[in-house]
């Protein structure tokens, strides 16, 4: 397995636990973090640097261009150490999390290897993205003829893949993160009648767009009043806009930084209405999330992926403009506006959309697909 230090990983890797297989995984950018969760896997890290000498994290934060001079002579380079590994381990079969970190920087020691299969999953922005940028869509266009298998996290991301030469065996959608563990989060779920939280996902940066949200809400004061607003994950960017922002003033609005994630499923399972907002994304594993946990899920629609999930006024509500301020602050009054048009999207959810989320479920599922192409190597 080759991928970034990454929670969905860790949560997907784990569905492999007592499988059978035996399983390495390459840290792509060597965090030299040994990682519990998933202590069953034969974990490669340490590789990056030839030597960690004294005061090295003083020169890369003080100095940057000695850094980078040192790192010339210092650094191992991911693809010789990805290669060394293939000759040791002589595994059957590569499975690369991320077009970008990991499967271009592979591509060429993949290529020495024909007969070695390669399997690639995608998650959120890692194709919808990037396709538009002319590097990223050159590189796209020379790893996908050489995957023999893709999992997706939206059926989207598959038919780009084609575009863009995927000649292989598609395994599947399944949730990037493997699904939710319903013996710890339906506990933290409450009636639909305690419920009266807005929560809105604090990501602004470069695509996330939570601050078109906080506009929208802000000319919403007097029909918000009654409700508590909560926005998670509130990133720099947010927490600059927030402190020049009336919005600041409101006792009602509560801002939380970065949160564990079974404190994110527990406000979930608080909140009547759950607002994410993205100009690219795949199918959002924290909209999954609010879901599972009773929300009524306001979310942005990038390339169609959201609405693979949520029907458009039935089961959920669709920002199809992620920028546009005035059409994200209608659907909110919307929302707010009838009830039981709430209660009807989150029963239609708990009936038919959340049993398949169920990580068990997923896990049986995803499973499959892994014996599945080991039936395809034998053979």
């Amino acid at each position: 397995m080759i991928s970034m230090f990454s929670s969905h990983f860790f949560n997907w890797t784990e569905q492999l636990k007592d499988s059978g297989h035996e399983i390495y995984w390459l840290d792509v950018f060597d965090s030299n973090t040994r990682v519990k969760k998933i202590d069953f896997v034969h974990q490669i890290i340490g590789w990056r640097y030839k030597f960690n000498f004294p005061g090295r994290y003083l020169i890369k934060n003080k100095f940057p261009l000695l850094n980078s001079l040192i790192n010339r002579f210092n650094e191992r380079k991911l693809e010789v150490v990805f290669n060394k590994k293939l000759a040791e381990i002589k595994p059957d079969v590569v499975h690369s999390f991320v077009m970008f970190s990991g499967c271009v920087p592979i591509y060429k020691v993949m290529k020495n290897f024909p007969n070695l299969k390669w399997i690639y999953s995608s998650w959120g922005s890692d194709l919808f993205c990037y396709r538009n940028q002319p590097k990223h869509l050159k590189d796209m266009n020379l790893v996908f003829p050489d995957l023999d298998f893709m999992f997706s996290d939206c059926h989207r991301d598959y038919l780009l893949a084609i575009e863009h030469g995927f000649k292989g065996e598609f395994m599947g959608v399944f949730p990037g993160s493997g699904g939710v563990d319903f013996i710890k989060s339906n506990p933290l779920s409450s009636s639909f009648e305690k419920r009266n939280t807005i929560l809105v996902k604090g990501y602004q940066s470069e695509l996330g767009r939570c601050i078109p949200v906080l506009e929208a809400i802000f000319n919403l004061k007097k029909e918000l009043k009654n409700y508590k607003i909560i926005v998670f994950g509130a990133d720099k960017e947010v927490v600059a806009f927030l402190a020049n922002s009336e919005l600041i003033s409101w006792d009602n609005l509560i801002i939380l930084k970065k949160i564990p994630e079974l404190e994110v499923i527990k406000l979930m399972g608080e909140s009547l209405i759950y607002l994410g907002n993205s100009i690219s994304d795949g199918m959002p594993n924290t909209l999954l999330e609010a879901i599972v946990m009773g929300a009524f899920p306001i979310q942005s629609n990038p390339g169609g992926a959201t609405e693979e999930i949520i029907v458009n006024g039935k089961n959920g509500l669709l920002i199809e403009n992620p920028e546009n301020v005035d059409e994200i602050r209608d659907l909110i009054e919307r929302a707010i506006s009838d009830k039981e048009f709430l209660k009807k999207g989150i029963e239609y959810n708990f009936k038919n959309i959340k049993p398949k989320l169920e990580r068990e479920t997923v896990k049986k599922q995803v499973l499959e697909k892994y014996w599945l192409i080991e039936k395809n190597l034998k053979n």
